[in-house]
């Protein structure tokens, strides 16, 4: 069966890394009585009268309010927003940390809503919903054949907490329709990925995005690790744009000692304030790594910049992305909000890490280009650092402002991702797309698997590495994957094992052969 490539990416839910700050409001009143700013601050409400009473033909006025913000917000920086009520509904659940649905994650397999995997104790999964099913009707609601795009999905599984919902859905493996009722509930989005032990020592914690819940899942399983053994701890935020800065200080302050700085703002009136740890964190002695790479941002550099600063652990990867900007949020009456950058923030040692933005956003974007082609993402070496922004730590360690975290043991990408960012595909939604395919043909032949034999089984066959590439081909990519043959099987192993084992077990398949694990492992010892 192929899925239509239009649903690549569709995940239930999306994860979504975005630097936030929720707060209060940022259209303040004009001071004292400017007849000209009052003026100037008219036109735009006076033009959009004028063409909507005016104008010959119609026009939704709406949108031209819309475009004009956007096109205000472009002239400041690359993070000052608008974001429409569609977008700002999604973004608001998933850092909230939760939602009220059914729990599943699903995508379009030929126009059918088929579920890839039921959420931990979601209503879903307590109904006795399987990975597997399709979901034909949500009441009398026909789901199949419409080609519904997700927001209409999603309005149509989601609903108030406790509303009943009666499902019917076609169930492959027993050949027949089955009715399942169940009430929505409150279903949480984890932010926390992971949190394993590498070895009997070490514990790794996967981290996301920066949530309203992510301190709490990090001190729970920061706990969990240090109750299973962890004396040294991974706390890997690779690919985290982050999200909340509060979070991130909350979880700085877990290994940094008492009154040791973590970060400080500046505000354009030169307002400061610092922000300290405090006494009583749950992991402020003992070996400690933090895992960056070029998608790390934001309240990640919030992390890894206070715990480099402070000489408090090492730092492995590569140049992390370069956000130093604060934004606040407005909330309007349509549901929509804007984010408008308030003020910079500032590591201990007084970096400002936030990349130029002088060329634009189109620039400022796609600067992982730049990267790739100075060859920083190879070699140490090539990383461009300003000797007019050098900072000393506390131990005398040399750290570098004006452009993200340059880690103190590198990282290439290639020892990552291997050829053409091979490791940078393998962790795309296609791959969980394929693997469903692969268990969707036979759930029977896995069933009784256990997590050894699936490994042992896999690893022993060529057949679904050369069925993935067969995949990838008929959807219109074709790569050379031979060279990178056995990370891509160890990702194929690692995905089968998430759909029928669950996200442990993904990491701990994924990350014993690990580059960045690899350097921590050598650290240690």
């Amino acid at each position: 069966m192929k899925p239509n490539p239009k649903y690549f990416p569709i995940l239930f839910f999306a994860t979504l890394a975005l630097g936030i700050l929720l707060g209060a409001l940022l259209n303040f009143p004009p001071q004292g009585n400017n007849s000209s700013t009052n003026n100037h601050r008219n036109k735009l409400n006076r033009l959009i009268d004028f063409i909507d009473n005016e104008y010959v033909d119609n026009v939704n006025t709406d949108s031209i309010v819309d475009l004009a913000v956007t096109n205000i917000l472009e002239k400041l920086d690359p993070h000052s927003v608008y974001v429409p009520p569609s977008q700002q509904s999604q973004i608001a659940e998933s850092m909230k940390g939760d939602f009220v649905g059914i729990g599943v994650n699903f995508y379009m397999l030929n126009d059918t809503v088929t579920i890839v995997k039921t959420i931990e104790d979601g209503p879903s999964e307590k109904a006795g919903i399987q990975s597997g099913d399709r979901i034909l009707y949500a009441n009398k609601e026909k789901l199949f054949g419409r080609k519904l795009i997700s927001d209409s999905l999603y309005s149509k599984l989601k609903g108030e907490k406790g509303s009943e919902v009666t499902l019917t859905i076609y169930r492959k493996s027993l050949k027949k329709k089955l009715q399942i009722k169940l009430k929505r509930d409150v279903v949480a989005i984890k932010s926390v990925d992971a949190a394993v032990m590498l070895n009997p020592t070490l514990g790794y914690i996967k981290i996301n995005r920066f949530a309203e819940t992510t301190a709490d899942e990090f001190k729970n399983g920061l706990l969990q690790l240090k109750k299973q053994g962890a004396k040294s701890l991974v706390i890997d935020v690779r690919d985290n744009g982050g999200g909340y800065m509060e979070k991130a200080i909350e979880i700085a302050d877990e290994v940094l000692k008492d009154k040791q700085l973590i970060v400080f703002t500046k505000n354009k009136k030169g307002k400061i304030d610092k922000t300290f740890a405090t006494s009583g964190g749950n992991f402020e002695t003992g070996n400690l790594f933090i895992l960056i790479n070029e998608n790390s941002a934001s309240a990640s550099e919030i992390i890894a910049g206070a715990v480099q600063d402070n000489d408090r652990g090492t730092i492995i990867g590569r140049r992390s992305f370069g956000k130093g900007l604060v934004q606040r949020e407005m909330d309007f009456e349509d549901g929509s909000a804007v984010r408008l950058t308030i003020a910079r923030y500032y590591t201990p040692t007084g970096r400002s890490i936030q990349k130029s933005y002088k060329n634009g956003n189109e620039d400022y974007f796609k600067e992982f280009d730049k990267r790739l082609l100075n060859g920083e993402l190879y070699k140490k070496d090539s990383i461009k650092v300003d000797d007019t922004l050098k900072f000393k730590t506390p131990k005398g360690k040399t750290v570098y402002g004006g452009g993200g975290i340059v880690p103190d043991v590198f990282v290439p990408l290639e020892a990552e991702h291997g050829d053409e960012g091979v490791g940078y595909l393998m962790q795309s939604v296609p791959v969980s797309y394929y693997v469903f395919e692969e268990l969707d043909k036979n759930r029977k032949e896995y069933q009784d698997l256990k997590f050894e034999q699936l490994s042992s089984k896999m690893g022993k066959t060529d057949l679904y590495f050369n069925n993935f590439r067969g995949y990838l081909s008929k959807n219109g990519l074709v790569l050379k994957l031979e060279k990178d043959k056995n990370l891509v099987k160890r990702y194929l192993i690692a995905e089968f094992a998430r759909q029928l084992f669950g996200e442990q077990k993904y990491y701990e398949i994924v990350l014993k052969e690990d580059a960045m694990i690899k350097k921590v492992m050598g650290l240690k010892n």
